[in-house]
């Protein structure tokens, strides 16, 4: 499960490989993932947007961002989290995600960008 830190805000993944929404024949691979966002830093922050970069095994990359995650901005106070699950379908038995978000201050209304881990997209059949 990668996890990464920048301007004191934690990113966790967790990925899941969706084996009955998957079609491997029909070269449909889908996997879940489970995302943690902690507040690591001194102030309250709400997330605004996000940018991810979801790459197949050929090397295409697909880009995908908008305003918060799954139709929420959540709000964070010092040590507080936010959790969340969604998924990405491939067409390719491997893959990797990455991206960012981005965040405001709101207590000084600061802009920043918070990194995603990247982390690998493999069907378990794969793993051999």
């Amino acid at each position: 499960m990668p996890t990464l830190v920048t301007n004191g805000i934690s990113i966790n993944v967790k990925m899941t490989y969706q084996n009955k929404h998957s079609d491997p024949s029909s070269m449909r691979y889908i996997h879940s993932y489970q995302i943690t966002i902690e507040n690591k830093s001194r102030t309250e922050v709400k997330l605004l947007k996000r940018h991810w970069f979801i790459q197949s095994g050929h090397g295409e990359i697909r880009e995908v961002k908008g305003d918060g995650v799954i139709g929420k901005q959540p709000v964070l106070k010092p040590g507080e989290k936010h959790q969340y699950v969604s998924w990405a379908p491939l067409n390719t038995a491997l893959g990797k995600m990455y991206g960012y978000y981005t965040f405001i201050n709101t207590e000084n209304l600061t802009e920043f960008e918070v990194k995603i881990p990247e982390f690998k997209l493999v069907a378990p059949f794969k793993n051999n």
